[in-house]
């Protein structure tokens, strides 16, 4: 984008939450952007995530609220992932994993399309790093 989401004081770093009450859905939605002031995009650049679990087949028409909130985006991305729960015994090994999702994906997330994805996409979003 080549904008901050609107309506969000200018801010280079936003989290914004859309509840699945307020959506209609049975999971909540996510929605996260950062900027060029975190060295992830090119100057006057900024990159954003809409999240959330699929419950449909239809990922444009389901992610709509959120992306709606970033309009006009420059460029737009869509791919769904697996989504894996343990499978150890964790009273055995003393590996607790958690079954729910929720803010922990944001902060993988965040992690990996916004800090590891860059470095590997640099050419194609005309990064200098």
């Amino acid at each position: 984008m080549s904008h901050p989401i609107p309506n969000t004081a200018e801010s280079h770093s936003v989290q914004i939450i859309l509840p699945q009450k307020q959506l209609g859905r049975k999971s909540d939605m996510y929605v996260f952007c950062c900027s060029y002031s975190h060295n992830v995009a090119s100057k006057g650049k900024f990159i954003a995530f809409v999240s959330a679990q699929a419950e449909t087949d239809n990922l444009q028409t389901e992610l709509k609220p959120g992306i709606d909130l970033l309009e006009p985006v420059d460029e737009l991305f869509l791919d769904t992932y697996d989504r894996y729960e343990p499978t150890n015994d964790s009273s055995s090994d003393n590996c607790y994993i958690s079954t729910t999702s929720a803010g922990a994906t944001i902060l993988t997330d965040v992690t990996f399309w916004g800090l590891l994805v860059p470095f590997f996409y640099r050419d194609k979003f005309g990064l200098a790093l």
